[in-house]
């Protein structure tokens, strides 16, 4: 047997591979036999697979977004490939399987960011402000270590809310050496805290993967959750209140416009630089998508984030 990913999968092939289940429905066949219908995923793609002759207890099994050890055959359906399951089991930790390899993920582990984004809360300096972003972050604990930033726009694979927050946190960094005139304090504890109402936002699995928004979150939106988390978070450890003030500002004009939900254009030289950032990272990210998904020397398809732009992938060497 060969291990392939989905992507590899040709007709007459029989196979060993490790697979997400995206989805499983229960089925009962025309001769009144239970079967399973899966939506198997990896890194590169998805494919339908079926499970014959179900076992009454195995109900609670097989659900969505566990991986599992599959031997099958692909066989062609109705000019789609499909598995027939021989075997299917659970990963366990003796797999050593690699979670990235499943589910599109940050190009760094969670962990890893997580540390790197506590280096700059410990840069700083002003009580108040680090008291803040301390207790929201504590408050939050280790689920923001596979958070997306995103159900559907950028950022939103596994990791996805920490790598734009400690990629903002770097470009924040430089742009403080331009403008030197900026409180630092201010905008790493803005870009910090800009997007982390979106824990309570969206329903997310660990695989980074959002099922949908929470009731909070379609009436009232991670701009108007993280004003009120900072207000909590200055009266719970009594930080001053024009600094609660002002880093409940930063949160609600950092979108700019009032169609992307902020009833306030930024009014202080940080929540502008907050806004630019998030918009640059956010833009960044989408085109580089783009282009990954692009032959050298064409134009990729439209890409809804940017209204619609194409973008083109050029070919000449540009080190």
């Amino acid at each position: 047997m060969e291990f392939k990913k989905i992507c590899d999968l040709q007709a007459g092939n029989r196979v060993d591979g490790f697979y997400l289940i995206k989805s499983v429905l229960c089925r009962v066949s025309s001769n009144n036999k239970k079967y399973y219908d899966f939506t198997f995923a990896d890194k590169t793609g998805e494919i339908n697979a079926k499970l014959w002759d179900a076992e009454e207890n195995e109900d609670n099994i097989y659900i969505e977004n566990k991986l599992v050890k599959v031997r099958a055959a692909v066989v062609q359906w109705q000019n789609s490939l499909q598995l027939k399951i021989d075997k299917i089991r659970l990963v366990t930790d003796e797999d050593n399987v690699v979670m990235s390899e499943f589910v599109p993920s940050a190009p760094y582990e969670g962990e890893e960011m997580y540390i790197e984004m506590l280096q700059y809360v410990d840069k700083i300096e002003n009580e108040h402000i680090k008291n803040i972003v301390n207790y929201i972050i504590d408050k939050i604990g280790d689920k923001l270590i596979n958070f997306p930033a995103a159900k559907k726009n950028h950022h939103a694979v596994r990791g996805g809310l920490l790598y734009h927050v400690t990629t903002m946190l770097k470009a924040g960094e430089k742009l403080l050496e331009v403008y030197d005139f900026l409180n630092k304090d201010l905008i790493y504890a803005g870009v910090i805290l800009h997007d982390m109402a979106k824990i309570d936002e969206m329903d997310a699995s660990e695989l980074g993967i959002v099922k949908d928004y929470t009731i909070e979150g379609q009436l009232l939106g991670h701009i108007v959750m993280g004003a009120e988390n900072i207000r909590e978070a200055a009266n719970e450890v009594k930080a001053d209140n024009e600094i609660s003030l002002i880093l409940q500002h930063m949160i609600i004009a950092h979108h700019y416009e009032a169609e992307y939900g902020s009833p306030k254009k930024p009014m202080i030289p940080e929540a502008q630089m907050l806004h630019y950032l998030d918009d640059m990272d956010a833009t960044m990210y989408d085109m580089k998508k783009a282009i990954d998904g692009t032959q050298i020397g064409t134009m990729s398809e439209p890409v809804w984030s940017l209204e619609k732009r194409k973008i083109y992938k050029y070919s000449f060497d540009a080190r």
